[in-house]
């Protein structure tokens, strides 16, 4: 798998340098990793899993993308194989990974809720 850069995103809703006495909730970390797209690729983000969503950006040669949730979808043959998978990289968008390299066939994020 190649990764190429590993943050900690917190998902407590609570900002990073916040103080108060209110901050009393554990904070929850998940790591979120980034992978590239396939070289000499302008990536299409769909809004939906699936080429039949709208594309709502195109990602330029050499992006690296986060990788939330995973999820089913449109299968698609790319650089990296034929797959079914989308990895949702934000709110409202996907990429089908069949264009991004994860190192694996399969799944390597949770599945999207």
């Amino acid at each position: 798998m190649s990764v190429d850069r590993v943050e900690e995103a917190r998902t407590d809703g609570v900002a990073e340098n916040a103080t108060t006495a209110t901050e009393t909730a554990t904070t929850a970390t998940a790591a979120v990793r980034y992978y590239s797209v396939a070289p000499g690729v302008r990536l299409n983000v769909r809004s939906g899993p699936g080429t039949g969503y709208p594309v709502v950006r195109v990602l330029a040669e050499g992006a690296r993308v986060p990788i939330y949730c995973q999820t089913p979808g449109t299968t698609v043959t790319g650089p990296y194989g034929t797959s079914s998978i989308w990895d949702s990289i934000g709110d409202g968008a996907y990429v089908s990974d069949a264009y991004v390299h994860t190192g694996s066939d399969g799944y390597v994020a949770p599945r999207c809720g």
